[in-house]
Parts: structure tokens; C-alpha cells; sequence
């Protein structure tokens, strides 16, 4: 923290005053000398305060002047810093450009080469074609004699040209008609191998409609004994039908007689219909729940042994 002028300067002067005086001096000088060295002191002390006020201002200025120098300076630097980075950045740039311009100069002596080494290799491969032409040229020498001398036996030829082409022409040909007899070869063995299919799936169809026989026989065996067995079945039944209808029908002329009996008895009527067997049978049942009845009241109207003299 800063100290105020005032303090400095109160401290300053408490540093530059004498020290206090020994007691013998006091009691030997007169207070008036002692009142003007005081004074003479104090004018001492504000001479020095003022000294040092003039030099802290002129260290102050100095200071100031000094900041100003170390501002400029440090603008100085940055505009310096700034014209380096500049100055950098150009060089990087130029540093950049000129590595690119090195690359393709680089690519391009490459692709020069890379070509040159491409035309060389083509050279050498014209130079070995020619050769190999050359060549071919001396072997076929004894042929383009022979031509010559075809070409004198056949007058319908002007030139040999033409005679090569007619040979050209039947080579052609017969390559097609080679070729025409390999599709030919190849769609008689496609028929064949389509035949040679349909004969396995007619074979197969022929297995398969064989099985498919079999089952049907035998799903109808046993078709045709669940049919015998049903119509025994149906037979027993009818025969169990036929018994019960008899025996119904003994049954009917049993309750029938019956009914005509207890009518014979009651010496009635018959009301009922011949067909009405259950009606005849509650007839029959009411007439025996009758007869019980009177016999049981017979039986007690009785007197017993014992009471008779």
C-alpha cells in the first residue's frame, strides 16, 4: 500500500533532526539560542523536506518518463513481434510453395521418367515385333513363292491378295460351319439329356403312380372288410331286431290275453284298443291290486283257530 506524502515527509524529517540535547547544554544555553537553533533546525529540516520533495518529483518524472520509454519500447516489441510473426508466416508460406513446387517437380521428373521408361519398354517392343515380323517374313517366303506359283495355275485370280482372300473366305466358313456343328452337338446332347429326364420322371411318375396303386388296393381291402364287418354287424342286428319284434309281439298277446281275461272276469267290455298294450297292462294291474286287496281283507275277516269251540 502506498504511503501519503505527508507521512514520508514527517518521517523523513523525524530521520534528519539531531538528536535531543544533552541536559548540560540546556542548562548552560539561554532558551533564546536554543529557540533559534530550533529554528534554524526547522529551516534545515524544510530545506532538506524540500530537497527531497524535488528529488522524489525528479525520481517521479524520471520513473514516468521511464514507463513512457518502457510503453513505446514495449510497442516497439509487438509491432516487432507482429512484423516477425509476419515475417514468419511469409516465410512459411514461401517455405510451403516452394516444398509444393519441389513435390511437383518431384511428380512431374517421376512421370517423365515413368514415361520415358514406358517409351523405352515400347521401343524394345516394336524393336522385338519387327524382329519377330522379320522372322515370320523369311518363313513365309517359300509360301509367298508357292502362292505365286498357284496364282500362275489359277487364271481366275488376277492377284494374290485376291487368292488369300478366297483362302480366307473358306476358312471363315468352314469355322462357322465348325461352329455351327458344335451348337448343333450341344443342343442334340441338351435333347438328349432332356429326353434322358423325361425318361427318369417317367419312370419315377410310373413308381410313384405304382405306390400310389398299392395304397389305393389296400385302403380298399380295407374299405371291403369294414364293409363285411358292418354288414355282420347289421345282419346281427337286424336278427337281434327280429327277436325283440317277437318277443314284443308274445309280449303284446300276453298283456292282451290277460286284459281279455280280467274283462271275462268283469264280465266288461273291452274300451281299449287292441294296439293300446300299456293301457291293457294298467288294466291288468289295477284288477290284481284289486284281488290282492279283497283276499288280504278275506284273509282277516277269517276267524283264526284258536277262537273256534
Amino acid at each position: 500500500m502506498a504511503v501519503p506524502w505527508e507521512e514520508y515527509f514527517r518521517l523523513a524529517l523525524q530521520e534528519k533532526m539531531p538528536e535531543k540535547i544533552p541536559e548540560q547544554n540546556e542548562d548552560t544555553l539561554p532558551l533564546v539560542l536554543r529557540l533559534l537553533e530550533k529554528r534554524q533546525e526547522l529551516v534545515d529540516a524544510d530545506r532538506r523536506l524540500q530537497a527531497q520533495r524535488e528529488a522524489c518529483q525528479t525520481m517521479m518524472a524520471a520513473r514516468k518518463q521511464r514507463w513512457e520509454q518502457l510503453e513505446q519500447k514495449e510497442r516497439e516489441l509487438k509491432g516487432s513481434f507482429v512484423r516477425f510473426d509476419k515475417f514468419l508466416q511469409d516465410s512459411e508460406a514461401r517455405r510451403g510453395r516452394a516444398l509444393r513446387r519441389a513435390a511437383e517437380e518431384r511428380l512431374q521428373a517421376s512421370r517423365r521418367e515413368a514415361e520415358a521408361l514406358r517409351l523405352r519398354a515400347q521401343r524394345d517392343e516394336l524393336r522385338r515385333e519387327r524382329a519377330r515380323l522379320q522372322r515370320r517374313l523369311e518363313r513365309l517366303e517359300p509360301c509367298a513363292r508357292l502362292l505365286g506359283q498357284v496364282l500362275e495355275q489359277l487364271p481366275e485370280f488376277q492377284e494374290v491378295p485376291e487368292l488369300v482372300a478366297r483362302f480366307d473366305g473358306l476358312a471363315d466358313m468352314k469355322a462357322a460351319l465348325r461352329l455351327a456343328e458344335r451348337g448343333r452337338r450341344a443342343e442334340l446332347e441338351e435333347a438328349r439329356a432332356r429326353l434322358q429326364r423325361l425318361r427318369d420322371a417317367g419312370q419315377d411318375e410310373l413308381l410313384g403312380q405304382g405306390q400310389r396303386r398299392a395304397q389305393l388296393l389296400e385302403r380298399l381291402e380295407a374299405a371291403r372288410e369294414r364293409t363285411l364287418r358292418w354288414e355282420s354287424k347289421w345282419i346281427q342286428i337286424q336278427n337281434t331286431a327280429a327277436e325283440k319284434t317277437l318277443l314284443l309281439g308274445r309280449t303284446r298277446m300276453a298283456a292282451l290275453n290277460l286284459f281279455q281275461l280280467v274283462r271275462q272276469h268283469k264280465r266288461q267290455a273291452p274300451a281299449l284298443a287292441v294296439e293300446d298294450t300299456e293301457g291293457q297292462l294298467q288294466q291288468v294291474k289295477l284288477f290284481i291290486l284289486d284281488l290282492s286287496t279283497m283276499l288280504a281283507n278275506l284273509r282277516q275277516a277269517e276267524p283264526t283257530p284258536a277262537s273256534q269251540p
